[in-house]
């Protein structure tokens, strides 16, 4: 089976608790706080974990709230590779308002990364990837990695294959087809539509979209989530569509991160990239099942893996 190595640049500590009502001007007196670990390459590398792959996964760590993270994660028995962040790891918080069930989130930017830390970085996943592994860059980069990061990454990864999933400057920045390709690159609807200037409204407007950033090099294989409606991709054997199977959603967090994590175990395992995003999307499906954070669990995934089809468009 490949090796599979996921990068996580700007992880977070997540902290949650309620209040009885969210106002301004008032101290808000909250409930007891949880803390979960946070950032999109250390959600894939759990979600393979949980799905019965093995990940490892690189994360920059730095300070009292890294020491924190690192607890979190070892606790979780992930593969850990500590890398030293330029500073402090980033908190958010969340505080949910009780009697109206909306939630206030906050996300803090993270520490300045040098072009030193970045040299660093690229040389660790270098020596801790073997030339034919897959390597996902999952959630965002972090402040100072300039837009042309994860070019030079592709370019200095070589032979392994890497699969992208971020934002801001840095998705548009790769939807522009800056060489060399990586082997996936995957986005939500709101940002394909915010990257193309149109509605993308039906899944052959989405998927031609994807074969458009396809044909730039923006990735050898270009996936557009689409919410219930599943997701559509174009790879070079075609264009297709596959369903989401959840009949409801309990939490969509981390649905995203569960569905990079079941497409790439499936790559890994020697599948072709239809069936992957079949698989994909079933972890995707069973990540709404779950409350929280607590991604795919692999009973739900068994029961809607069969329910998830792959219809060519």
């Amino acid at each position: 089976m490949t090796q599979i190595l996921t990068v996580t640049l700007n992880p977070a500590l997540d902290i949650a608790a309620s209040a009885p009502r969210v106002v301004p001007g008032i101290k808000l007196r909250c409930t007891s706080e949880t803390r979960e670990p946070g950032g999109g390459g250390v959600n894939v590398a759990r979600a393979i974990s949980q799905l019965g792959g093995h990940a490892r996964a690189v994360v920059a760590l730095a300070g009292p709230n890294g020491m924190a993270l690192e607890t979190l994660l070892r606790g979780r028995n992930l593969d850990l590779i500590r890398v030293e962040a330029p500073s402090e790891t980033r908190h958010s918080f969340a505080v949910t308002d009780e009697q109206s069930g909306e939630q206030y989130r906050f996300v803090m930017a993270g520490p300045d990364w040098t072009e030193a830390h970045l040299t660093t970085v690229l040389q660790t996943i270098q020596t801790e990837a073997p030339d034919d592994a897959l390597v996902v860059f999952s959630g965002s980069m972090p402040p100072g990695a300039p837009v042309g990061f994860l070019p030079r990454a592709c370019e200095a990864l070589g032979t392994r294959r890497v699969i992208i999933d971020t934002s801001g400057a840095h998705l548009t920045f790769q939807a522009s087809g800056p060489a060399p390709t990586p082997h996936v690159l995957r986005m939500d609807s709101h940002e394909a539509m915010t990257l193309s200037g149109k509605p993308l409204s039906t899944r052959d407007e989405s998927v031609a979209y994807a074969e458009v950033l396809r044909r730039k090099g923006a990735g050898r294989i270009v996936i557009i989530a689409r919410g219930k409606d599943g997701s559509v991709m174009a790879c070079p054997n075609g264009h297709w569509h596959v369903n989401a199977a959840n009949q409801r959603v309990v939490s969509a967090i981390g649905a995203g991160d569960s569905f990079v994590g079941g497409f790439t175990l499936a790559l890994s395992r020697g599948e072709d990239p239809q069936e992957a995003l079949r698989h994909g999307a079933a972890a995707a499906s069973a990540a709404c099942l779950s409350e929280g954070t607590q991604l795919c669990l692999p009973e739900d995934f068994e029961t809607l893996l069969p329910q998830t089809k792959l219809t060519r468009i």
